[in-house]
């Protein structure tokens, strides 16, 4: 059995995908080569934090806490118990258990270690190239990478990982979007329960999730960086897609909502 893939991603599929456009190849080959490739970082060599950074850092934080109130409370009305993930801050790149991983990749998360890896510098990157600032998108990103932990303790993660290792890439990429958008599902459920517990929901905070889950749609990730879109590569939803599930998980925040493998129309 291979090593299990890290899941997730946002900015640095916009990258990748640039690359791939004057490439003409397919966006997931080149991610899984980048990552087998990296190099290993030298030990005890630490980049330098800036302020925004150490800022960032901190408030992700915040949010993962914010998770875990959440989803144990969750999983306790389920009578299950919640495993909370471990949190890895890093910079430039990092070694995880689905193998090396740079900035370019994106925040993403490995069910191989069960730990959620966010580069420190990609908020501000998610401001800058894709236009979507604001902490409320921030908090998306943090609880979408969440909910894909939440998929391992409830074994959807186990079984696409099945399904990916017996069809081939067209037909599995079908699966992967669903796993997508499921957790995007989940990042709805937690943020609607944290606004119940915590009150953290202002004017316009909303909005700007939403500006977020549309930045990252594999059909405008695709037509920002080659002019045309390819259906059959889609790995992590539409635009359209994504801003539906999560906005479903943030309205109603039931679970027994976020069935997007048995959705007719996926």
């Amino acid at each position: 059995m291979g090593r299990p893939a890290a899941v997730g991603g946002g900015i640095g599929i916009v990258l990748i995908a640039i690359v791939i456009g004057l490439l003409g190849g397919n966006p997931q080959q080149f991610l899984q080569q980048a990552r087998q490739n990296q190099p290993a970082a030298a030990p005890g060599q630490a980049a330098e934090l800036t302020p925004a950074e150490k800022e960032a850092g901190e408030f992700v934080s915040t949010v993962f806490a914010d998770t875990e109130d959440v989803w144990t409370r969750l999983f306790a009305e389920n009578d299950m118990q919640y495993r909370k993930p471990t949190l890895v801050l890093f910079k430039d790149q990092v070694r995880s258990g689905c193998g090396m991983a740079s900035s370019g990749t994106g925040p993403f998360y490995c069910p191989a270690d069960q730990k959620v890896y966010l580069d420190t510098s990609f908020f501000s990157q998610l401001a800058r190239q894709l236009g979507a600032p604001g902490d409320f998108a921030q908090a998306y990103v943090v609880a979408h990478e969440v909910g894909h932990h939440v998929q391992k303790l409830l074994g959807y993660t186990d079984q696409v990982d099945r399904i990916r290792q017996q069809v081939p890439e067209v037909e599995y990429n079908k699966y992967s979007v669903k796993l997508e958008l499921q957790a995007d599902f989940f990042a709805g459920v937690m943020l609607h329960h944290a606004d119940r517990m915590h009150n953290i929901i202002e004017r316009g905070d909303i909005e700007e999730a939403l500006t977020a889950a549309q930045a990252i749609g594999d059909d405008t990730l695709q037509r920002r960086s080659k002019g045309y879109v390819q259906p059959e590569t889609f790995n992590h939803g539409t635009s359209a897609q994504r801003v539906e599930w999560f906005s479903k998980g943030l309205k109603t925040g039931d679970l027994s909502q976020g069935d997007t493998f048995g959705a007719a129309s996926l």
